[in-house]
């Protein structure tokens, strides 16, 4: 069972760096430091980005209970 959490843990890891790094900035973090911060006018997020949204929280969501399952299926054993 630790294998199976692990590969799923992997997965979802390498899954959410890509669903984070295809979000839109919207400035007012550290790119803003550097230049990087370009200010928007558009208001409102398309319905792909909401849907992106979405996505990163579910894949968020269950890599969290990959690491709580790991924690305990260690904890146990």
């Amino acid at each position: 069972m630790i294998p199976l959490f692990t590969i799923l843990l992997v997965i979802t890891s390498l899954i959410l760096i890509l669903l984070v790094l295809l979000h839109k900035g919207r400035g007012g973090g550290l790119s803003d430091m550097f230049g990087g911060g370009v200010s928007s006018t558009l208001g409102g997020s398309s319905v792909a980005e909401r849907n992106l949204d979405r996505f990163t929280i579910g894949v968020g969501i269950i890599w969290f209970a990959c690491i709580i399952a790991l924690g305990l299926l260690k904890a146990y054993t």
